[in-house]
């Protein structure tokens, strides 16, 4: 099984988009790292904050080798119940809702506290939480898998190094072995 864990940054002339691919969720290390340069993104729009960053979440994942069994943004599927569907819920649709998708935030949006959408994940000796959100899988699935990944600290292993990567200055790669 691939897990596919994603996030953007956000450029002068573009964005950078990665993916770091794991084989399980408590994996240390990537079995792979992808990213690509995108040229071209559309402004930030409050409200509409997915017509930004699916783009480019879409032109990383076309970049993998291999289809990947879940996919994991930095980010919310659910905004405020189910009425809201966030960044992860139109990366499931663009998905042809094939591939689950999981999200893993680390600032509560208005609401996020009280929603049944939303599982707070303590990790480490953190006193702040993760909060997940999931669909085309059960929240509490979505919510022990992100509690069993590897690292110590508040922010998993994995999630920090798909940040590390989309924040890279090195040029973009379609692999770690090019």
């Amino acid at each position: 099984m691939a897990i596919a864990f994603l996030d953007v940054d956000y450029r002068a002339n573009g964005a950078r988009a990665a993916c770091v691919l794991a084989e399980a969720w408590t994996d240390a290390a990537p079995l792979s790292e992808h990213s690509v340069d995108v040229r071209s993104v559309e402004e930030y729009e409050p409200g509409n904050f997915y017509r930004r960053e699916l783009p480019c979440l879409l032109e990383v994942l076309n970049s993998v080798p291999i289809k990947p069994a879940i996919a994991v943004v930095d980010g919310y599927v659910w905004l405020a119940g189910t009425s809201s569907p966030g960044l992860g819920f139109h990366l499931y649709q663009a998905l042809n809702s094939e591939i689950p998708v999981i999200g893993i935030a680390k600032t509560a949006f208005v609401g996020a506290e009280e929603s049944a959408q939303v599982a707070k994940v303590f990790r480490g000796e953190s006193k702040r939480p993760l909060f997940v959100t999931s669909v085309g899988i059960e929240l509490a699935t979505a919510s022990h898998w992100v509690q069993s990944m590897a690292g110590a600290h508040r922010i998993p292993l994995l999630v920090a190094a798909t940040d590390r990567l989309a924040r890279s200055a090195q040029p973009a790669m379609r692999n770690s072995d090019q």
